[in-house]
């Protein structure tokens, strides 16, 4: 039965995180983003957050965005400092039409930081991407 499940391939649909202002705190923040760069809307998406190590872990976070619209963005969380440090990972599962789709994305530790700072599709801002 399991061989019979078909899952296509997640094609332009990413995670970044932004270092971006806090207009109230005036702080530089690290916050994640999904990123539909597609021509469809995804409906239903659901995200499953988590940091760790062989030694660490954090509680794991999830998320639920009832439609994300064709070539848009939204806001999955505020990523601490100390997390930055951790393999991030983000499982997105979400619907196109009637089809199901599914993609862990995965930072690895220590690569969130300035140095690795590009231009993120849509978004006009800079960050750190993992397609």
């Amino acid at each position: 039965m399991k061989k019979d499940i078909k899952i296509p391939k997640v094609k332009d649909v990413y995670v970044a995180v932004v270092q971006e202002q806090h207009q109230e705190y005036k702080t530089q923040d690290w916050n994640a983003y999904i990123i539909n760069n597609s021509d469809n809307d995804l409906e239903t998406v659901l995200i499953v957050t988590k940091g760790y190590t062989d030694k660490k872990i954090t509680p794991v976070m999830r998320h639920t965005i009832t439609k994300l619209p064709a070539r848009s963005y939204a806001k999955i969380e505020y990523l601490q400092e100390k997390v930055l440090e951790l393999n991030n990972e983000f499982k997105i599962t979400f619907f196109e039409g009637n089809q199901m789709f599914d993609k862990t994305y995965l930072f690895r530790k220590n690569t969130i930081n300035t140095k690795a700072l590009q231009t993120i599709p849509l978004m006009q801002l800079r960050g750190v991407l993992v397609k």
